[in-house]
């Protein structure tokens, strides 16, 4: 019969990685890379050819998980964290971003009642 520190080192052994992981092959990183590119150019054709804030706001948050999308997986070709850590102050910056839009579309909506980017082209600062 097995006791308790036995089980335990059983469950310990099967949840914990055997080795270190081995490194993503190259048509892996390919298909990582050319799906980061496909998000980032629809992410660029949505941004300049909408005019809509809200649109060409969900436009730059797509670019910008294209290329954490593009650092993640570099990040894991190389066996390195430092793309996965990049990855973090990336989506950090992108939410402050995210709030600051957002609170900008908010007032610029109750100004002018459209959401349109050429009617705020003429705005002088």
């Amino acid at each position: 019969m097995l006791g308790m520190s036995d089980m335990m080192h059983m469950a310990s052994a099967t949840l914990a990685q055997a080795g270190y992981p081995e490194a993503m092959s190259t048509p892996a990183l390919a298909h990582y890379l050319f799906l980061s590119a496909v998000l980032f150019v629809i992410g660029i054709v949505g941004f300049v050819t909408r005019r809509n804030l809200i649109i060409m706001f969900l436009c730059t948050e797509l670019m910008f998980q294209a290329a954490g999308l593009a650092l993640i997986a570099f990040s894991r070709f190389h066996l390195h964290h430092t793309g996965q850590t990049f990855v973090i102050f990336v989506l950090t910056i992108a939410a402050a971003e995210a709030a600051l839009a957002l609170a900008l579309v908010v007032l610029l909506f109750r100004k002018k009642d459209s959401l349109s980017g050429e009617e705020w082209r003429e705005m002088q600062g």
